[in-house]
């Protein structure tokens, strides 16, 4: 059955990756091309049930070595690289949350938000809705998250990859999760692409999902976002690239690849040049091109996503894809890649993405002076139903 699956997922990939990629060449002619790299980190400290001492380990890792991998490197505008740490509540103790904002603080990511649920048991819309109100207002403490007219708005990455029930009943159990992210303040869904069944369809674009409450993984199809166009749809799914590759240069070596950097196999040149290849952007804007990687910061990635490999991909970008005349690069959060994706919608005159970092959600204000160790024991309680709690 594995293989079957396999062998469906590298021939769709393939029937829909063509048709696009040949699309682009002809079309986008227009020159320079704005690459906007995003780097999404499930950051999860604690993931593999290990010790407290090994979660400290990973939080003190982190803090050392990743100002000294970004440092070195900017964009076109003179940007550092960034990253958007998605942290989930269950692993907000033993001063993780805290210590995570202090890089922000620094200039360096920004934090939003990652939840599993519904894995010891379904969860229920009500208390889903109730998580994450109380997720956001702990959050909350340190400063964490945008703001549009005041109010708090967060980027979503759903634990196990099952957005809306979409695994079979495991790992959510809300059908209707799209409503509840939206009426919660989430402006985006950054959880795609995955190699597995709840991967949507709509393969390599960004669209708007049309919620059903009676229908697991509603967000299958959806809505393409338009340069020009009003918002049809509900949530916004934003995707990374999904593409054939010939891993070995041979016939056999063809597989489907993600946007994800494990470090196992390293991402190399080539593997740039597929993302960049693969052309994700918003309708009628072609020559702003999208490329959303992702990584679990926390894990063996680490070794890749703090490492040497980390270092090459952001000096081949800077190489190869800032040039200025072809290519002009821009390292950007997941809030400000939302930002530039709804000022190209409501059509902006500007021709470079630089200035609408912070179009609708303005910056987050960071603060880790509170001395919060974790989460409290309400939120504890309500991630505790569903799936369980180690702390």
């Amino acid at each position: 059955m594995f293989f079957f699956r396999k062998v469906y997922l590298l021939i769709t990939v393939i029937t829909k990756w063509l048709p696009r990629y040949f699309l682009n060449q002809i079309r986008s002619k227009q020159k320079p091309k704005h690459i906007l790299f995003c780097l999404v980190d499930h950051f999860e400290p604690g993931t593999a049930n290990v010790s407290i001492k090994v979660e400290q380990e990973r939080m003190k890792t982190l803090l050392t070595k990743y100002p000294k991998i970004v440092e070195k490197h900017k964009d076109s505008a003179g940007n550092l690289p960034t990253r958007t740490w998605f942290f989930p509540p269950h692993y907000h103790r033993n001063h993780s949350l805290k210590d995570l904002v202090s890089l922000c603080e620094k200039g360096y990511g920004e934090i939003e938000l990652h939840l599993h649920h519904g894995k010891t048991n379904p969860d229920t819309a009500e208390n889903l809705e109730k998580t994450i109100t109380q997720c956001i207002k702990e959050y909350s403490e340190f400063g964490i998250f945008g703001a549009e007219n005041g109010k708090p708005r967060y980027g979503f990455i759903h634990g196990n990859s099952a957005l809306a029930n979409s695994r079979n009943g495991q790992f959510c159990g809300v059908n209707n999760e799209i409503k509840i992210l939206e009426r919660t303040g989430c402006y985006a869904d950054f959880t795609f692409p995955v190699l597995i069944e709840s991967n949507p369809k709509q393969i390599n674009s960004i669209f708007y999902a049309l919620s059903n409450p009676n229908k697991p993984k509603s967000y299958d199809r959806g809505i393409p976002v338009k340069k020009r166009d009003r918002k049809r749809g509900d949530l916004m799914i934003i995707q990374g690239p999904i593409y054939p590759f010939f891993l070995k240069e041979k016939l056999s070596g063809l597989r489907i690849f993600g946007s994800a950097i494990t470090g196992k196999p390293p991402v190399t040149k080539k593997r740039v040049d597929a993302w960049i290849k693969t052309g994700i952007h918003v309708k009628g804007q072609r020559n702003w091109i999208i490329v959303k990687t992702h990584t679990h910061g926390a894990s063996e990635d680490s070794k890749a996503v703090l490492g040497k490999e980390m270092d090459d991909i952001f000096t081949y970008l800077e190489t190869k894809y800032n040039d200025g005349n072809n290519f002009i690069l821009h390292y950007v959060t997941a809030r400000e890649l939302y930002n530039v994706i709804k000022a190209t919608e409501a059509g902006e005159p500007g021709d470079n993405p630089e200035q609408y970092r912070d179009y609708k959600i303005k910056p987050p204000q960071y603060d880790s002076s509170p001395e919060i160790a974790g989460i409290s024991e309400k939120l504890k309680k309500l991630v505790s139903k569903t799936y369980r709690y180690y702390g």
